[in-house]
């Protein structure tokens, strides 16, 4: 069951027909595993936040470089030798604080 907010921020998955309320429903209730937050994880990250994917596990050792900003977009300057981990969770729940992020460190 999607809550009232949950139906204001998705709304226009709902209005597709591809999706509806089931589809989303289904969404919130996927887990998914991303191994990575650089160059392909990153982008992967921050649309499965926003497309409401209920569960995102993040595996990542490594530490935000200057070098990685122009391809990795999830991190920022102000993320540089912070963990990848945690500036790919600082970001994705800023796009959606109705998911679950775990960190696998």
């Amino acid at each position: 069951m999607l809550t009232q907010e949950e139906v204001s921020r998705y709304s226009r998955h709902l209005i597709m027909p591809e999706v509806g309320v089931a589809g989303q429903e289904k969404l919130k209730a996927a887990k998914v595993l991303l191994i990575g937050t650089g160059g392909l994880g990153a982008p992967v990250a921050m649309y499965l936040a926003a497309a409401g994917v209920g569960t995102i596990g993040l595996v990542d050792f490594d530490v935000v470089d200057v070098s990685n900003l122009q391809r990795q977009v999830i991190h920022g300057t102000k993320d540089i030798g912070k963990k990848k981990i945690d500036s790919a969770e600082e970001t994705m729940q800023d796009i959606n604080p109705l998911i679950t992020i775990i960190k696998h460190e």
